[in-house]
């Protein structure tokens, strides 16, 4: 039992003052922190899998030749011929419009507007996914396929320029659930030296349970209580105040809708992770309340 039973008459022997020491206030900052921390990761992580999951199976074919009749006709018949390989999920050719909105952005001028951006000489790109495990059998067979219907393009992977993104990510999503461990190990240190020093501080109380035929178990009951109350009314604290920082980031994060920030997102499972995880730290915190509890007490008497 995470918070065991004590008849009522013994709960006077450490009064119950909620949240008057430092316990409660110290177990919940390491809890918002400890939330946030796994928040971040979470949405980290997910982030850098959706990358992943992007661009591990999509390359960009970009035709240049000069020529635009030319290169648009090798756009086409490659678009033709990649479409129906069977090592070829989808093909898709990046229309002009897009690349000058896209361009645009960079120029702070609309397409259509500007002279000179619409008079660039844009290459032809083809985006091809590709289906099946085998990326080395199909990158050949794709090398092949360009070289004979558009000789001279470039086959641009985008797990190469997206990869690193990809990994930078991955490595802060590991970096936060490190940080969750050493704040959970913290949080369980403060419960240690909270114990500690409740026993100090009730020697006199102890050794007066233990003359009138008090156990081990019954003094450990007894202040494991106060101590998991004082953890559990803490990590309320903390958990309510990261539940409001986090919706408030939500409602916020809600407005994006493009770039590599809207891949990140909690998703069900971390959700249910960050729900679990203060009914995790008060299990926790009893349990280590009380095997330091235990081991104490056969050191007084």
């Amino acid at each position: 039992m995470i918070i065991p039973r004590v008849p009522v008459q013994h709960r006077s022997l450490l009064p119950d003052r909620r949240l008057s020491g430092p316990t409660p206030w110290v177990i919940a900052i390491l809890m918002l922190l400890t939330l946030l921390a796994a928040a971040a990761g979470v949405g980290l992580a997910r982030s850098a899998n959706a990358i992943g999951d992007a661009i591990a199976d999509r390359v960009t074919v970009q035709i240049v030749t000069a020529n635009p009749e030319m290169r648009a006709e090798q756009a086409a018949a490659l678009l033709d011929r990649a479409a129906a390989q069977p090592y070829v999920r989808s093909a898709r050719a990046v229309g002009r419009d897009e690349l000058l909105a896209t361009l645009g952005q960079w120029f702070g001028s609309a397409a259509g507007d500007d002279p000179v951006l619409e008079s660039l000489p844009l290459p032809a790109l083809v985006d091809i996914d590709f289906a099946g495990p085998d990326r080395a059998d199909q990158m050949r067979a794709l090398r092949a396929l360009v070289a004979k219907e558009a000789p001279g393009a470039r086959i641009i992977p985008h797990a190469e320029w997206l990869g690193p993104v990809a990994r930078l990510i991955r490595s802060l999503a590991w970096v936060a659930g490190a940080m969750v461990v050493l704040m959970t190990l913290a949080s369980a240190a403060i419960v240690i030296m909270t114990a500690r020093a409740a026993l100090g501080t009730h020697y006199a109380t102890i050794e007066m349970l233990h003359l009138i035929g008090a156990t081990d178990r019954q003094i450990t009951r007894l202040f494991q209580r106060r101590i998991a109350i004082d953890t559990a009314y803490g990590i309320a604290l903390g958990t309510a105040v990261a539940a409001a920082i986090l919706l408030l980031i939500g409602w916020q994060w809600s407005g994006v809708t493009a770039g590599l920030a809207a891949t990140a997102s909690l998703g069900t499972a971390g959700w249910a992770l960050l729900l679990a995880l203060p009914l995790l730290a008060i299990a926790l915190a009893a349990l280590t309340a009380r095997q330091t509890l235990l081991a104490a007490l056969k050191k007084i008497l």
